[in-house]
């Protein structure tokens, strides 16, 4: 890994701000400062990153995070990846958290643009063409991170939510269950969507039907993870196993599932999507598609900051795509339902 602002500055037992004035030629630091940054500079073979003092000089130093619920593990981890990065630039973020309400999302565009920031990171929320018209108005650039908007044309950072939700899928397959429910987000999110086509490819490559009243909409929350989890179980439709699209949904449906003396995975099999801290708790062990969060976040700050650091480069928009994984734990189990069909691994169709 190459060294960082951060690694010189500890070495030279300066702040991160000395080392940028040092690197800007600022007169008023002391000769002893500047000798110490050289030396550290040296030592750890560190070469000035031109986009770094681009972002001192010449531009407000700050972006905007705009996600759309701060209180989901999810979001929280990809936006420390989102401050790591930023800071080894000198840039400092400022979080917006709009609740999943479009008019709060709006608004914090409103200040995002008054307070003159240098970019923005759209993190899974509820944008859509009129959010971002603004920006592109402005010329301000930004990226999505964790989810796109299929109708406009930007940089992203995504995982590939097809191939993870068939993955969560066929594991179910491969236990014997042929009644796998699906708790999904909101339809128009492409990752949400994404999730339950590779949900679909995997029913469909096992000959399995794929029967509407085994999906209900969970809006990537807690609560709504926990309503459709008893409209599925109200519903009576012998399902013996879900994948909720999220982690966060996944704990809701958990929590009906135990309210109606149920347990998982003895009755109903779970499986979620994220792999939040949540998850890995010894209470829970959660089976779930673990999402590189952090390095979501860290992609799409780097993504930002260098169309940021330089406006005139005359490049397409660029789709960074990661691969997911499978986390087997406890809320799956081994069942030993019927095996009438191929259990093989498969990879999705369209991959």
């Amino acid at each position: 890994m190459e060294p960082t602002i951060r690694d010189v500055a500890r070495l030279a037992g300066v702040s991160k701000s000395t080392v940028s004035r040092v690197l800007n030629n600022d007169p008023k630091v002391s000769d002893r400062a500047k000798g110490a940054v050289g030396d550290a500079m040296r030592e750890l073979d560190y070469r000035p990153n031109a986009l770094a003092r681009g972002l001192s000089t010449s531009r407000t130093g700050t972006i905007g995070l705009i996600m759309s619920d701060i209180t989901n593990p999810f979001h929280a981890e990809v936006a420390r990846g989102v401050e790591d990065l930023a800071a080894d630039y000198e840039s400092n973020v400022i979080l917006c958290n709009t609740d999943g309400r479009p008019t709060k999302e709006q608004a914090y565009i409103d200040l995002l643009l008054e307070k003159r920031v240098d970019g923005v990171i759209f993190l899974s929320a509820k944008m859509d063409e009129s959010d971002v018209s603004m920006l592109q108005a402005r010329q301000v650039p930004f990226v999505f991170a964790g989810r796109t908007l299929l109708d406009v044309e930007a940089d992203s950072v995504v995982v590939d939510s097809v191939l993870g939700g068939f993955q969560a899928t066929n594991h179910l397959i491969g236990l014997g269950h042929r009644r796998i429910a699906h708790i999904s987000g909101p339809a128009r999110v492409s990752a949400s969507a994404d999730r339950y086509e590779g949900y679909c490819q995997a029913l469909r490559r096992a000959g399995i039907f794929i029967d509407p009243d085994l999906v209900a909409d969970g809006d990537f929350r807690h609560d709504r993870g926990y309503r459709a989890m008893n409209q599925l179980l109200d519903r009576t439709t012998g399902m013996t196993a879900v994948f909720a699209g999220s982690d966060y949904m996944a704990l809701g449906a958990l929590e009906a599932i135990y309210e109606r003396g149920l347990k998982a995975p003895d009755d109903i099999a779970v499986v979620g999507f994220d792999d939040i801290s949540f998850a890995r708790l010894h209470l829970v062990q959660l089976t779930t598609v673990a999402q590189p969060k952090y390095d979501i976040g860290a992609i799409a700050a780097r993504m930002l900051l260098e169309r940021i650091g330089d406006p005139s480069a005359d490049r397409p928009p660029q789709k960074v795509v990661l691969p997911p994984k499978l986390v087997i734990r406890r809320t799956c189990g081994d069942y030993l339902g019927p095996r009438d069909f191929d259990s093989e691994t498969h990879r999705g169709d369209s991959q």
